[in-house]
């Protein structure tokens, strides 16, 4: 009885209209920031390393180098602070957890493309 019930709360959350996200794909994904009273939209762009979870709790976790520093975000899948998640590219991989990236800079790190 009480899973329907949270089944029941959540089912109102979840959005429809987001994209497919798998590892291995090259995702934007726009970010509202709240600093103050202000709020506004900065983009996160880098490669998608882990999708886990699902339902109401799903998460995916992008990482890309900025200024030769590895950085990695998690972002929950239906969360009211992601805007919007665009695919750029789909990267061909053979494994569900990307964690090998992380030692990898240049040209080693890069995905062939799904065509």
């Amino acid at each position: 009885m009480n899973l329907r019930l949270v089944e029941e709360v959540t089912k109102g959350q979840l959005k429809e209209n987001r994209p497919e996200v798998r590892p291995g794909y090259l995702v934007r994904v726009d970010v509202r920031i709240q600093e103050g009273n202000k709020s506004r939209v900065q983009a996160f762009e880098g490669t998608v390393i882990r999708v886990q979870g699902s339902g109401i709790g799903e998460t995916f976790t992008v990482r890309k180098v900025s200024s030769g520093v590895g950085v990695e975000r998690t972002f929950p899948m239906h969360s009211p602070i992601v805007e919007n998640v665009t695919v750029i590219r789909k990267g061909k991989v053979r494994r569900a957890r990307l964690y090998y990236l992380r030692g990898r800079t240049g040209k080693a790190a890069r995905l062939k493309e799904v065509r």
